[in-house]
């Protein structure tokens, strides 16, 4: 390492709406489970929560308790803390009414990285907030590398769900808990509307938004399979001329209500379609790695892409 390179303090970001379960799982993470290990530790709450935290035992841990409000959130003050602890890990408890770019776009003290972001979500409130409050909710669930949703019941509809929040953010981890905060298990598994063991899948208009959901969580039950049909193209600014998504407006219970949905697909012809083009792809499925998803997922090699006319229905559902 070079002298003048900062050393990595890593920040882990809290999100979710009041009464999510923040400051619960932060306690029982830092102070029960002891997850830094004695390491000196800043605590940043920017907000005042159900649960209070517990100063004394904090301190007995090396964390220290700093809040922070809406007119301290700020270049200087996040660099005065820096400077006056000097911390080893930092724990942002995010206040979930607050624009989440304005945690992120704030310059903070050398050698600080985000390494983790965890979404808690009350699965009691999650559809008043999704119908009231979706762009922020919204952020907070695209940008998770973990989704907690917890008080869950046997009325939570938790495939739903997971099928839906697949279509704004592929790498983060879903879990559920119920009341007591323990984890419980849940039956995703989809009933597939076609058949995957013939020589060629062919899906029907609607089946689009099952194969989506289905092939991103286990890519390697499609590798090296045929797949026949019917998508809208779009030709992303940075891809190259054999490059284009075929893909279809979904309806999501999360999202800005609809999301375009697809996989990288090469065809040597892409260059010429347009967006919106109608097409019907015959190709075979593989996978690759994507950087923006931390991992692999299936892309498709297309043999034939012709076009056609639109599909009955302009969206694609998740249930069947």
């Amino acid at each position: 390492m070079f002298k003048n390179e900062p050393k990595e303090i890593p920040v882990y970001v809290f999100m979710g709406f009041l009464g999510s379960g923040k400051t619960t799982f932060a306690i029982d993470t830092l102070v029960n489970q002891g997850f830094t290990e004695g390491a000196k530790t800043l605590l940043l709450a920017c907000e005042d929560g159900e649960i209070e935290y517990d100063e004394k035992a904090l301190k007995e841990k090396n964390i220290y308790l700093e809040f922070i409000d809406d007119s301290n959130l700020t270049e200087e003050h996040l660099l005065e803390l820096g400077k006056k602890y000097n911390p080893e890990n930092v724990m942002i408890e995010y206040n979930g009414m607050w624009e989440l770019d304005r945690i992120f776009q704030i310059r903070v003290p050398r050698g600080w990285t985000v390494v983790q972001v965890i979404s808690f979500v009350d699965a009691t409130t999650f559809d008043v907030y999704v119908n009231n409050m979706k762009k922020i909710m919204m952020d907070q669930l695209r940008n998770a590398d973990m989704i907690i949703f917890n008080r869950c019941d046997e009325n939570t509809r938790t495939s739903e769900y997971r099928r839906s929040l697949r279509a704004v953010n592929r790498r983060g981890q879903v879990i559920f808990e119920d009341k007591d905060g323990k984890p419980i298990r849940t039956d995703d598994e989809i009933i597939l509307p076609y058949d995957i063991e013939k020589d060629v899948i062919e899906l029907e208009e609607e089946d689009f938004g099952i194969f989506y959901i289905d092939a991103a969580d286990d890519p390697d039950k499609y590798l090296g399979k045929k797949i026949h049909f019917k998508a809208q193209a779009h030709r992303p600014s940075n891809y190259k001329n054999d490059e284009f998504v075929p893909g279809r407006f979904a309806m999501t219970c999360c999202a800005d209500d609809i999301a375009f949905i697809g996989f990288k697909t090469y065809y040597k012809g892409a260059v010429h379609l347009k967006d919106r083009d109608w097409v019907i792809v015959d190709g075979v499925i593989k996978k690759e790695f994507y950087p923006e998803f931390q991992g692999e997922g299936p892309v498709i090699y297309a043999d034939n892409v012709s076009k056609t006319g639109p599909a009955k229905e302009d969206l694609v559902y998740f249930n069947y």
